[in-house]
Formats: C-alpha cells, structure tokens, sequence
C-alpha cells in the first residue's frame, strides 16, 4: 500500500475538550470499469470522547478513559483552583455555562489568573457551535478572540502546557494547521503523560501531512489512556494514512470490541477490511454500520463500495443513491455512482452526470478526469460489464 500526504481538508478533529464523534475513512474506486479501479481512501481523525465504563458483579470493573478536559488547576492550593477543579469537572460533564460560571469565579477570586484565562477561552470555544471540522471556524470572530486570549496565556505562563493545546486546538478550528502545530508541540513537551496533549498533536500531524509522526503520538496517547477506544480509533486512521494497513485493523478491531455500538468504530473497521480484500469481513462491518447509523451517506457509500467489489451493481447503485441523498455534496459518492453506472451503456449518460457533479464539487481530485477521460474511451471499446473493479487499497 502506498501511502500519500494527508489533506487538511479531511481532517475532522473536536471543539476544546476533544469530544466529538469518532475517525471515519471513506473508499472511492479511481477507475471506471474496463480499466484497473482503485480503492482510495480519505480518512479523518478526531479528538477523543470519554467513554463510560460499566462493571460487572463477576470481575473487576474494566478501565475507565481518562479525562479529555486538561486540568486547569495549580493543585498548590491558590485562591482560584477550587473553582477550577470545578470548571474543569463541568466542562467534562459537557455543561458549559456552569463551567463557565466557575471560570469566572476563579478569576475574580485571582485576577490574571491563567487558568481562568484558558478555561473562559475554552467554553468561548464550545459556546461556538462548530462543525467539528478541521478550518469548520475559519474567520470566527468569537474563536479568534479566543485564540488571541490563549496565545496572551501562553505568553504570560510559557510553562503552562494546557494553554499551549487549548491554543492548537483553536488554531485547528481556525485551520491554521502550521501554526497549531508549533502550540501542540510546545504543549505535548510540556505534559508529556497527558494523552490529549499527544491526540491533539496527532491531529495537527496529520492536518500538515506526517503521518508516520502522527501515528507514533496517537501511539503514544493509547499507551497513557489504554481504556479509550476513541484514541483507538484515532490511531488506526493514522496507521491507514500511513500505509500500516493491517496495524491499522488490529486498532480498529479493539476498537469495535470497546465500542460496539460504534457504527463510525465498524465503518472505519470494514473499509480498512476492504484494503486488504477481505470482502466478507468488510461487508460484515459495513453493514452493522448501516445499521446503526442509517443516517450517515460515508456508510453508505462504503457499503456500495464493497457490493460493488462483490459483482451486486444494483445494489451497489442503490446505497449510492442513498449516500447523496443524505449528503448530495459527497463528491466520492458521486464518483463511486458513475464507475457503477458506466459499466451499463445505457446509463453511461448519467454516469458522465455523476462525474460532472463530482468536478463541481472537488475541482482539483484527479480522480474526475481520469474517469472521464475513461468513459470517453468506452464509447470505442466492448463493453466491460462483465468485470468489475479491483482494489490497490491506496490512501491519500
């Protein structure tokens, strides 16, 4: 498998505390059939979430995930850190006005606080609302003045690790990849058994294009926060952008066995089963996926993916289908619909509709014109309805 840099655009990663839905990879095939189709993948990656843990009467209770809300309190018993400890607690819990109300406790209590500059500039954040997206706050006034107080953070408290990742991660919001890359560096040195510190500078890793270096700091993340199938699922994204296929599967079947009700947890685990021909395992996954989550088109589009690697175009075509009209703006949907479509040349028409639709959406993906460019051809050829598309498992 070979392994390309990795596109900021598809970088998902999560507003302030790391919450949000898990990593997700999405399979489109290259080449209309008649020639060699591809499966390439785009993949995404996000902070993590904590999950909660359940014990049983028979064994010891598993594990719990570690926190995602880095600690904003000195624990040296200042004026402000009990309200911290608090903010901190509620920001985790996901109620941000009462951590809210805390922050601002704490910096009455100590003004210039830092902690209470870092943990207002974190619910600012939150109160946002943002897709979450890499550049999904690009131009945001609100997280622009919260980035400014984060940097103003840093620059009082140059020891303070968590304003340095608060810091990158508005900057990954704002789609300042270089940028929040040197916070989250400077971040990670500082605290270098918090797996957030170390997620969140996998993330920017991959937003600039090292995978392999992501993937060593969301390695590093799992080792300090084993319990969280979420940084599992980071870490196997990192791995497929990486070319470490089968490693990848390895993280993404812990995963799953974690988080079961995961449908993002099954999808990622089938389309990396699909880089490896493993078409039973891979329809298995992705249609548990379907299931969980009928609403999500990159599922769907993964599904139709491996039923057309089976020879079942019509209902490949189908989960197509019901991927844009989920998401009509899914550009590899609309690609993956025409290579199903041009094998037939009575719908070769609307297969060269498809791809155009997809042009429009993703004007610079090579994939457009090289199946446009094999349609044209067909006209002159048999038809090639009797083959289908083969997979390479290329990542890019």
């Amino acid at each position: 498998m070979r392994a390309r840099r990795a596109s900021a655009a598809v970088l998902v990663m999560a507003v302030a505390c790391g919450r949000g839905p898990a990593g997700e990879v999405s399979v489109v095939p290259s080449g209309i059939p008649g020639s060699t189709a591809t499966a390439t993948a785009t993949a995404t990656a996000t902070a993590t979430a904590t999950s909660t843990a359940t014990s049983t009467s028979s064994a010891p209770p598993p594990p719990i995930p570690r926190p995602t809300t880095l600690s904003l309190s000195s624990a040296s018993g200042a004026p402000c850190d009990a309200d911290l400890a608090a903010g901190d607690a509620a920001f985790e819990r996901g109620d941000r006005e009462l951590a809210a109300k805390h922050y601002e406790a704490a910096a009455r209590s100590e003004p210039g606080s830092v902690g209470a500059i870092v943990g207002l500039a974190r619910v600012r954040i939150a109160r946002v609302g943002a897709a979450l997206d890499y550049a999904a706050a690009a131009g945001n006034a609100d997280v622009l003045a919260a980035a400014s107080d984060l940097a103003r953070a840093a620059r009082i408290a140059p020891g303070f690790g968590p304003a340095f990742v608060e810091l990158g991660r508005a900057r990954l919001l704002l789609g300042d990849a270089p940028r929040a890359l040197e916070a989250l560096e400077t971040g990670a040195r500082l605290l270098p058994d918090e797996p957030e510190a170390h997620s969140q500078l996998g993330i920017a890793l991959l937003a600039t294009g090292h995978a392999a270096e992501a993937a060593r700091e969301l390695a590093r993340a799992v080792e300090l926060d084993p319990a969280s199938a979420d940084r599992r699922g980071n870490l196997g994204t990192a791995l497929i952008l990486a070319g470490r296929t089968r490693e990848a599967i390895v993280e993404y079947r812990t995963r799953v066995k974690m988080d079961g009700v995961s449908a993002r947890a099954h999808s990622d685990l089938g389309t990396a089963l699909l880089g490896i021909q493993d078409l039973t395992g891979a329809m298995s996954e992705l249609q548990r996926a379907v299931e969980l989550d009928p609403g999500r088109a990159t599922v769907h589009s993964n599904l139709g993916y491996a039923l057309q690697q089976t020879g079942r175009y019509a209902r490949a075509i189908g989960e197509y289908r019901e991927a844009l009209r989920l998401d009509p703006k899914l550009a590899g949907a609309w690609i993956n619909l025409a290579t199903a479509l041009a094998r037939d040349p009575a719908t070769r028409g609307e297969a060269r509709a498809a791809l155009v639709r997809a042009r429009v959406l993703s004007p610079d993906d090579p994939r457009v014109k090289v199946n446009l460019e094999e349609l044209d051809s067909l006209g002159s050829r048999p038809s090639q309805a009797g083959k289908r598309p083969a997979a390479s498992g290329d990542v890019h």
